[in-house]
């Protein structure tokens, strides 16, 4: 906490908020301009734009000192239930910075609203300058705020001509740069308001926990698990794997390829190779991102146990995506309310987070959304299973996380067995990525657990793959797409299948994977049918796992659940044609066309990396990588269409609570009927009702969502694009529409 400078006299005073509740303290104008200036400096220094920043926040509310906006703050301190909308407070600070640095008064204007486009905010000042006139007609308010800030505080003239970073030389980068300054000044704004307008709240954000706290946690942990493992091939292996990633932790921040295989203790390998080096440079947090929220969870569970002690003041791990309740589910908890706060702007030792959260945020244009960015900036980002990153838009994704490298100071690993031919990629040819593995090709082959047998010649009756399904008592099969999956759990007519697939909301699902995962451990009879969900990093390991042909990657990450501990002297791995099998649309079903080819052609060896870089050439080569066109949008800075048409996935989905599971439950049914009345009665809850329904939620295609509604199978919700579920949920198959189109996805 810092001082704040307060007066309890707005009239002998500027001010920029009014007093908090219960408080006779005004923020005094001053004080909040030169708290967000020294603030935005801070967030801003560590890419090199420190000077900027301290002038960004020294002119963003200049416009507060305006006759009429101090006038509405006494109105609104009056009249506090009185909803007021104020006279704008934008457009001085915005007309200020436009005479020393034109592109700062887009962000000054954004810095409640988001970021516009330069266009509309250059038509949007000049209305502005000759619109807004103070009480005599003639005098301009927004030329009268800056002459009253100008004798209020003289340093907001720079002492010399500003200018930016010499890095930004292309318009791409200017985008970028802009939209990390923005991130500082709004997470800045935000943070000094908070803290005169609430200070128990302000009082529990940031860590004094350094990385080399963390990293001495980690090697404690290290130890113990080290002391009490069993001397192992596949534990030799992984050691050695990990004296890699310790080895190659002084190398110099940048981009590098963390390729372990499955199974080969990634995570944790991971997570060191990220604290040495966060430590060995100077680097400030560890963010790992994932491809789904099941190995969100899962990962940040892994990193509690590794870090958090009971006795801690303070939570370590943000755990960061739309499914967070709180481990006790109770939202009040010290726990909870960290969570949420760390959430908001990342200032958190360890983030983990999904892809989703972070590029949907790196192209944002909103300020909650765009608040965290600057903390991307001297950090450790770790995509785990990047090759599940869409590639209709790594154009824009790879050229973010070039800037970051190359910019920023920050150090980007991709983390995966299957590693992805990104240095094909234009945006990423000329980023040198360092091998953190330097033998990693020995390793996969000394790994290898499973063989592969191919019957793609014959196609196959879902019948057929039933009977041979029951010829084994445990067995993984991974189909293309959901009426797949239902359509061979019909086939089976076995009551003890069990079904895996997006159709469960996600309670039901992590129950599922529980559940496998005990039945397994205990040698239980254990058939399940999943769809991809179930590939990319969730910890199962079966004898035996069916794949139905489609991409290569996928088969090897379906290969990932086979063996995994290498129990066994080799784990068989069959891939089936199916007769009727669908494959979605797309990359996907493009994918699953250049696989054929490659199996087709000369053959194919899924334990050789060479091959597979073969196999993501090709594919890259057949794809666009910026379909929606954003790289020419962020040229031309045009903010709200970029966020517009950034989307990971990329399907219009509505939302539908599911308040019937788990079965025979009146506590979590009756947790799930108070939500939905949080949402319908305190339309400003809308974010914590939402929170606690996440569990509960099934995604389905809009289209379908229509039909349902026109068939009374939905019903509305205050909030667009959820609904509450009327229709059937079953306690196996999950969510059943009838229209079929919806099942053609995982």
């Amino acid at each position: 906490m810092y001082g704040i400078e307060h007066t309890t006299s707005p009239d002998d005073e500027l001010v920029a908020h009014t007093p908090a509740h219960g408080s006779t303290a005004w923020h005094t104008l001053s004080g909040h301009l030169k708290r967000v200036a020294e603030l935005t400096r801070e967030f801003a220094e560590p890419f090199g734009a420190g000077t900027l920043g301290y002038y960004l926040g020294l002119w963003h509310d200049i416009g507060k000192s305006r006759p009429a906006f101090q006038a509405y703050l006494r109105q609104c301190y009056a009249n506090p239930t009185r909803k007021q909308r104020g006279p704008d407070h934008k457009a001085a600070g915005a007309t200020f910075a436009t005479r020393h640095m034109d592109a700062l008064a887009l962000l000054i204007q954004g810095h409640h609203g988001g970021l516009n486009t330069l266009v509309e905010c250059r038509t949007w000042l000049k209305e502005r300058q000759t619109k807004d006139l103070e009480p005599d007609g003639k005098t301009s308010s927004v030329e009268e705020a800056i002459r009253r800030v100008q004798v209020l505080l003289p340093e907001i003239e720079p002492t010399k001509p500003l200018e930016g970073p010499s890095f930004v030389k292309d318009s791409r980068g200017s985008e970028f740069f802009l939209r990390m300054l923005f991130s500082a000044l709004v997470d800045a704004d935000y943070l000094d308001t908070e803290a005169h307008m609430n200070q128990q709240r302000a009082k529990l954000r940031g860590s004094s926990v350094t990385m080399a706290d963390l990293l001495a946690r980690f090697m404690v942990n290290q130890k113990h698990l080290e002391a009490n493992r069993q001397t192992t091939f596949v534990n030799t292996a992984r050691d050695a794997m990990y004296q890699a990633c310790v080895a190659a932790a002084e190398l110099p921040p940048g981009l590098f390829r963390l390729a372990i295989p499955t199974g080969g203790g990634k995570t944790r390998s991971g997570m060191v190779f990220g604290l040495q080096h966060a430590v060995h440079h100077g680097l400030r947090r560890i963010i790992v991102a994932v491809p789904f929220i099941s190995i969100t969870e899962q990962t940040a569970e892994e990193y509690r146990a590794i870090f958090e002690h009971e006795d801690d003041s303070e939570p370590l791990v943000l755990e960061h995506h739309s499914g967070v309740t709180g481990r006790d589910d109770h939202e009040y908890s010290p726990e909870a309310r960290w969570q949420r706060l760390a959430a908001e702007n990342w200032d958190a030792p360890v983030v983990v987070t999904t892809t989703v959260q972070l590029f949907e945020s790196m192209f944002a244009h909103q300020t909650g959304r765009c608040r965290k960015l600057h903390r991307l900036a001297r950090s450790v980002i770790i995509l785990d299973e990047a090759q599940a990153l869409p590639a209709g838009m790594l154009a824009p994704i790879l050229d973010g996380l070039k800037e970051l490298c190359t910019n920023y100071g920050s150090t980007v690993v991709l983390s995966t067995a299957t590693q992805p031919a990104f240095e094909h990629i234009k945006a990423f040819a000329d980023l040198r990525a360092h091998e953190i593995i330097p033998d990693a090709v020995q390793w996969f082959r000394a790994l290898k657990r499973v063989e592969y047998e191919w019957h793609i010649e014959q196609p196959l009756a879902w019948a057929d793959i039933a009977k041979m399904l029951h010829a084994h008592p445990q067995a993984l099969v991974v189909v293309n797409t959901k009426k797949d999956a239902l359509a061979l759990l019909e086939a089976m007519e076995d009551p003890t299948a069990i079904h895996l697939s997006t159709l469960l909301c996600g309670a039901h699902r992590r129950d599922v994977i529980a559940q496998v995962k005990a039945r397994l451990q205990n040698g239980l009879p254990c058939r399940l049918i999943s769809t991809q969900v179930i590939e990319a990093g969730v910890d199962l390991d079966f004898p035996l796992v069916f794949r139905a042909f489609g991409p290569l990657d996928r088969v090897i990450q379906a290969a990932g659940r086979c063996n995994r501990e290498g129990l066994l002297e080799r784990g068989r791995v069959v891939v089936f044609e199916p007769v009727d099998g669908g494959i979605p649309s797309g990359a996907y079903r493009t994918a699953t066309d250049v696989t054929r080819t490659l199996v087709g052609g000369v053959g194919v060896d899924l334990d050789a990396p060479d091959d597979l870089r073969r196999y993501f050439r090709e594919l890259f080569a057949s794809i666009d990588l910026d379909s929606k066109q954003i790289q020419v949008l962020r040229e031309q800075l045009n903010y709200p269409e970029v966020a517009k048409r950034f989307h990971l996935i990329d399907e219009a989905i509505e939302h539908v609570v599911v308040t019937t599971y788990p079965p025979d439950n009146d506590v979590i049914h009756q947790y799930v009927q108070d939500a939905l009345t949080l949402l319908r009665e305190e339309p400003a809850q809308a974010r914590t009702a939402i929170r606690r329904l996440q569990p509960y939620l099934v995604s389905i295609p809009l289209r379908e969502a229509q039909q349902h509604r026109k068939s009374g199978l939905i019903e509305e919700l205050p909030l667009e694009g959820i609904g509450i579920w009327h229709g059937q949920y079953d306690h196996i198959r999950g969510l059943v529409p009838d229209d079929e189109r919806s099942l053609m996805i995982f």
